[in-house]
């Protein structure tokens, strides 16, 4: 039972999410007595593809060819496709990334596989089926789903699975798969990253606010305290909304969906969208005025009072413990 899995790269670097879907791949491995092996798209350094080996892949294949060089959906799941036929994988794993929420069906659909997105926890076998634990209803509920299939794909919750090191050494080969044309009929001129902060869907913690900052002139004291705890910074709907942060922070059901290990809601209400994307966090503290928020219901931690007030002291306690 062969085992592909797929690592996003972005401009020729693996994230840490590349590096938890190998060992989970490995995980599954070793209970399966098989092996790993790790496809790169796109132009990746060989000692960059060598770092998969750290985590358990003892194969890596690349392709790099140039028409591939930028994240394409239909053809980047045409390749993953062919990559699984040609390994003879009926396991392919990939991480549920923004592109991989687009990816999995995608490859899932081309291999008449059966597909659980939004994986959180490794899979249980009962013979060939596959049992699986998930997120589902927009991040409000979780399931267990099992796949009959013959050939499976599992999309992994981002920090769901922590990285682990493996002592593999791992062979690279090029794979040069034919790309139909019709899956280069949407072409992606340019993408601009954000490379002053942490990035937010791989961010450990989370530093969210909402409409209790009063205004975008508040927002100072957010981005102090996510420095101070290294932290990437986020927002409710409304404040994106209402152009008081950029919409690329935005969090909830109709934003970026997020699973750090410490989300801080600060001024936020709590609304069932905004849960929807922040509630598979590990552990989520809440600071509100309103003692009858609805976020203090399935908040781990909670303060009561003005955030203008503690957000200062708590940026100072965390610098003040850093120091010593």
């Amino acid at each position: 039972m062969a085992i592909l899995v797929y690592v996003e790269n972005i401009e020729g670097k693996f994230k840490k999410s590349a590096f938890e879907v190998v060992s989970y791949a490995k995980a599954i491995a070793n209970e399966q007595s098989t092996s790993v092996t790790a496809l790169s798209i796109g132009n990746v350094a060989d000692d960059e593809l060598n770092k998969l080996a750290g985590f358990g892949a003892s194969k890596i294949v690349k392709v790099d060819q140039e028409q591939l060089k930028q994240f394409i959906n239909k053809a980047y799941a045409s390749v993953i496709a062919a990559a699984a036929n040609s390994e003879q994988a009926n396991i392919i794993v990939l991480s549920n990334s923004f592109s991989g929420k687009g990816l999995a069906p995608r490859v899932a659909a081309k291999l008449e596989a059966g597909l659980a997105d939004g994986a959180i926890e490794l899979p249980t076998f009962s013979g060939s089926d596959l049992q699986v634990k998930k997120t589902a209803f927009s991040n409000k509920a979780f399931a267990t789903e099992i796949i009959t299939a013959d050939k499976k794909v599992i999309a992994v919750n981002p920090n769901s699975h922590e990285p682990v090191r493996s002592e593999e050494t791992a062979a690279i080969e090029t794979l040069s798969p034919s790309v139909d044309a019709g899956d280069l009929n949407i072409v992606i001129k340019d993408i601009v990253r954000a490379t002053d902060k942490v990035s937010l869907p791989e961010a450990e913690i989370v530093v969210s606010a909402g409409r209790g900052m009063k205004g975008p002139e508040n927002w100072a004291i957010i981005e102090e305290l996510a420095a101070a705890l290294g932290a990437a910074t986020a927002c409710s709907k409304p404040v994106s909304d209402a152009g008081w942060r950029p919409h690329s922070e935005h969090v909830g059901q109709t934003g970026i969906v997020v699973s750090p290990n410490l989300y801080i809601a600060i001024g936020i209400s709590g609304a069932i969208q905004h849960l929807a994307g922040v509630s598979s966090s590990k552990t989520i503290v809440v600071i509100n005025k309103d003692p009858e928020a609805p976020f203090f219901k399935v908040a781990d931690y909670g303060m009561v009072g003005d955030a203008l007030e503690i957000v200062p002291k708590l940026t100072a306690a965390v610098q003040a413990h850093k120091a010593n």
